[in-house]
């Protein structure tokens, strides 16, 4: 079975993570499971949640989807570590909101093309010396790294699960087109799949 790790540090953003690993976790082939620094950490919305496994447990896993949210500032060597590791082994990442803005303070975008909440923020990182272009999109998947802006949770979801290799490409469309366009659209366009 392949193993999706959701990275949350205190203070991140429940919605942007509800999508994706709703999606992982309803396939027999994935188990999903969350890691961060802490046993426990508080959402945005005041969700607590009891974290599966810290960063220093963890032996094997296919993809890394970092949430974002209020604490992506946080300056931990055993955090940079678990994450550079990641894309030293070519591991599937994810990365949203504050969480790109981290990948971009620690020099890890200068070889993807990638987005963000503000490419004016990345500018400010001494260590963000992009050899590839930032583009200004909702989300973007360049090899095994898919970077959304804040606003994006469905389509950072689109571009895992595309990237995973998830399901083919038009039953990804058609489930995100119904999150995005609500399930009366749906069936408009698709029919009733119930």
């Amino acid at each position: 079975m392949k193993k999706a790790l959701f990275l949350l540090l205190d203070q991140y953003a429940e919605w942007e993570a509800s999508y994706c690993s709703s999606m992982l976790n309803r396939s027999n082939e994935w188990d999903v499971k969350t890691v961060s620094l802490e046993n426990n950490v508080t959402s945005i919305g005041g969700f607590t949640t009891e974290i599966d496994l810290l960063i220093d447990e963890i032996s094997d896993y296919d993809a890394l989807i970092m949430i974002g949210g209020n604490s992506w500032n946080i300056d931990s060597e055993k955090l940079r570590g678990f994450i550079k590791n990641a894309f030293d082994n070519e591991k599937f990442i994810g990365a949203i909101c504050g969480a790109v803005d981290y990948l971009g303070k620690h020099g890890l975008l200068n070889n993807y093309r990638h987005t963000s909440n503000s490419e004016e923020v990345l500018k400010t990182y001494a260590e963000y010396k992009p050899r590839r272009k930032f583009s200004p999109q909702q989300a973007i998947i360049d090899r095994n790294l898919v970077t959304a802006n804040g606003t994006a949770p469905l389509e950072f979801t689109k571009l895992i699960l595309k990237g995973l290799q998830f399901d083919n490409e038009e039953n990804i469309e058609k489930q995100i087109y119904m999150y995005k366009n609500g399930f009366y659209e749906y069936c408009k366009k698709y029919g009733n799949p119930y």
